[in-house]
């Protein structure tokens, strides 16, 4: 099932205090980005957010699981009306995050 942009648009909502939120449509799904890096996806409607250590200590019990079949586990979070965690939350993931790599020009060569 994929992803309403409704929620999506709620969840960019929620951590709009944490910087220039921004979403991608990826596969029938979203990436969510904060201040230009990748660092949470909603998929099937339920948030997940990239496990980083600085994030485990604002959310040190955090249920994780992955988005889709292969994927590396993240942070599934289930508690979306607490907008202070959740600014808290992606500003620690980012920042803990490195800078999200320049993209190759098309004319580039491999």
């Amino acid at each position: 099932m994929a992803s309403s942009e409704a929620f999506t648009q709620y969840i960019a909502e929620q951590f709009s205090d944490a910087g220039t939120i921004t979403y991608k449509k990826m596969f029938g799904e979203y990436g969510l980005y904060c201040n230009g890096k990748y660092f949470a996806s909603v998929c099937d409607d339920q948030l997940f957010v990239k496990i980083t250590a600085a994030g485990s200590k604002i959310v040190p019990d955090q249920e994780t699981a992955s988005s889709y079949p292969g994927a590396k586990p993240q942070f599934l979070i289930s508690e979306l009306d607490n907008k202070e965690l959740l600014c808290k939350l992606a500003t620690a993931t980012c920042e803990a995050l490195p800078a999200p790599k320049p993209k190759k020009s098309k004319n580039q060569k491999l």
